[in-house]
C-alpha cells in the first residue's frame, strides 16, 4: 500500500518505519529540510532501541523515503496519517496549530480519495475539525475520510510495541475506510491483542482515558509511598501485595520521582482542560497531576536531611532521561531536581547513558561526566533520578569509596536499603520506611 507520513518525530519515524518493514511503501514528510537530510543519511534524530537499523534496512530496500514535499506525500499516496505535534499550549489544551496546517496542506493537494489518519494525540472531536478543514481548503471536491488511530508506543519499547501491540484503536464512521485501515494492521493482529473499531469520538478519547489512568496509578502509589515513610511500611512490599490482584496488576506500581516525558504530562492537562470545557471538573486526574508536581520536588527534603546546608556542596546525578532507553527530557524530573539544588547553592555532576545532549540544551552550569564513577568521585551525596541497568550492579564499594560522603538518596528504588547500609551508607529511598 502506498502510504505517507506526515512528520517525523517520535511517532512518525517509528510509525513509517515500521509499515515500511511491513512492506508498504512509506514517503514520510517533514518541514525540517535539514532533519529530513540527515535521515536520508541514516542519521536518526532520536534514540531508540532498533530504530536505526530498520530505518537504514527500509531505505536501502527503498520502502522508504525521506522528503519535505507535502504535495508529493498526498498526490502519491493512499492513505495519509497526520503525526505532527500537539504540544501543550498556555491554557492547557493540546495545540493543534500543526495538525491544522497539515489539513489545509490536505485539502490544497488531494487528487483522489484519501483516507485521512489522525495519529497525533488530540481531543475529542478533533477528526470533524480536521473534515473541515480539509473540506474548506479543497480545489476540488474530492472523495475522503477521516479516521482516529491514536497511538499506544512506549519509549524505549516503541518497536516491539508496534509489531506486537496490546491493541489497535481505529475511530472510523465509513466502512470503506475501516476496511483500509484493517488492512493495514492485519500483519500484527494477535488474537489477544485486537483490533477496536469504535468511532472518532471514542477513540480520540480513549489515548487521553489511557494515560491519564496509568499517570494516577504512579501518583496513588507514591502517595502510599509517602505514608509508608511516616508509618514504617516498605512500598515495594505494599505495592507487590497490591499487584498480586489481577484486578489491579503490578504494572506502573512502582513508587519514584513522579513521571514525565512527552504524553503523561501534557495529556493529562489536556484531558483536565477538556473537563473544564464541557463544564466537568476531573477531581481524580487533578489530584494525580498535582501529585506528580509535588513528586518531582520529593528528593530535595530527603537529602537535606543527609546534608542540611546544601550550599556549595557538589551532588551527583545519575540520570536525566525522564526514563530508560531513551534521551527524552521532556518534563524529566531530573530537571526539576537540578534547579532546586542550584538554587540552594550545590554544584551538579550527572551522567546519563544517551541523553546528555539533551540535558545540556535545558540546563546551565552542570558538568557532564563520562560515566557512573567519575560522576561521583568527591561529591557530597549522589542521587539516582533514573533507573538505568547499568547502575543496578556497580561496584558499590567503589562507589562509596569514591564519594566524599556517602550519602545516597535513590529516587527509583533500585537498591536494598540493608545491604546500602549495611555497606556503610547513608541511604534513602522512596516509601521505604522509617
Amino acid at each position: 500500500m502506498n502510504i505517507t507520513v506526515i512528520g517525523t518525530g517520535y511517532v512518525g519515524l517509528v510509525l513509517g518505519t515500521c509499515l515500511a518493514n511491513l512492506g508498504n511503501n512509506i514517503i514520510c514528510v517533514d518541514v525540517d529540510k535539514s532533519k529530513v537530510d540527515k535521515l536520508k543519511k541514516g542519521i536518526i534524530p532520536i534514540y531508540e532501541p532498533g530504530l536505526k537499523d530498520l530505518v537504514e534496512r527500509n531505505t536501502k530496500e527503498e520502502r522508504l523515503i525521506f522528503t519535505t514535499s507535502i504535495k508529493d506525500g498526498v498526490e502519491k499516496s493512499d492513505v495519509v496519517f497526520i503525526a505532527v505535534g500537539t504540544p501543550q499550549g498556555h491554557d492547557g489544551k493540546a495545540d493543534l496549530k500543526y495538525v491544522d496546517q497539515v489539513a489545509e496542506d490536505i485539502g490544497k493537494y488531494i487528487n483522489s480519495y484519501k483516507v485521512i489518519v489522525n495519529k497525533s494525540t488530540v481531543p475529542v472531536g478533533t477528526a470533524e475539525r480536521v473534515k473541515k478543514i480539509i473540506k474548506k481548503n479543497q480545489k476540488s471536491k474530492t472523495g475522503f475520510d477521516v479516521v482516529s488511530n491514536p497511538e499506544f508506543l512506549r519509549e524505549g519499547c516503541a518497536i516491539k510495541d508496534f509489531q506486537v501491540p496490546d491493541r489497535v484503536v481505529i475511530g472510523v464512521d465509513s466502512e470503506k475506510a475501516k476496511e483500509i485501515m484493517l488492512k493495514i494492521y492485519k500483519p500484527i493482529e494477535r488474537t489477544n491483542h485486537p483490533i477496536l473499531i469504535t468511532t472518532p469520538k471514542s477513540s480520540e478519547l480513549i489515548k487521553y482515558a489511557s494515560n491519564s489512568f496509568l499517570a494516577t496509578k504512579i501518583s496513588f502509589i507514591n502517595e502510599i509511598a509517602n505514608l509508608c515513610e511516616k508509618v514504617g511500611a516498605d512500598v515495594k512490599a505494599v505495592a507487590r501485595g497490591m499487584g498480586l490482584d489481577k484486578r489491579i496488576g503490578s504494572r506502573f506500581l512502582q513508587a519514584g520521582v513522579g513521571y514525565g516525558g512527552a504524553c503523561f504530562p501534557k495529556d493529562v492537562r489536556a484531558l483536565i482542560t477538556t473537563g473544564y470545557e464541557n463544564g466537568y471538573d476531573f477531581r481524580i486526574i487533578n489530584a494525580a497531576d498535582e501529585i506528580n508536581q509535588e513528586q518531582k520536588r520529593s528528593l530535595i527534603p530527603k537529602l537535606k536531611k543527609l546534608i542540611p546546608d546544601l550550599k556549595n556542596k557538589t551532588i551527583a546525578i545519575w540520570g536525566l532521561a525522564f526514563k530508560p532507553k531513551t534521551d527524552d527530557i521532556r518534563e524529566a524530573p531530573s530537571l526539576v531536581i537540578i534547579e532546586e539544588l542550584q538554587e540552594l547553592g550545590a554544584q551538579i555532576r550527572a551522567f546519563d547513558p544517551v541523553a546528555e545532549e539533551n540535558a545540556k540544551k535545558a540546563t546551565k552550569n552542570i558538568e557532564f561526566c563520562k560515566n557512573p564513577y567519575e560522576t561521583v568521585k568527591d561529591c557530597d551525596a549522589l542521587i539516582i533520578v533514573t533507573e538505568w541497568d547499568e547502575f543496578r550492579n556497580l561496584d558499590k564499594k567503589k562507589v562509596k569509596e569514591l564519594l566524599k560522603h556517602p550519602n545516597i538518596v535513590d529516587g527509583r528504588n533500585i537498591y536494598d536499603p540493608k545491604e546500602m547500609k549495611e555497606l556503610g551508607f547513608s541511604y534513602i529511598g522512596v516509601g521505604r520506611g522509617k
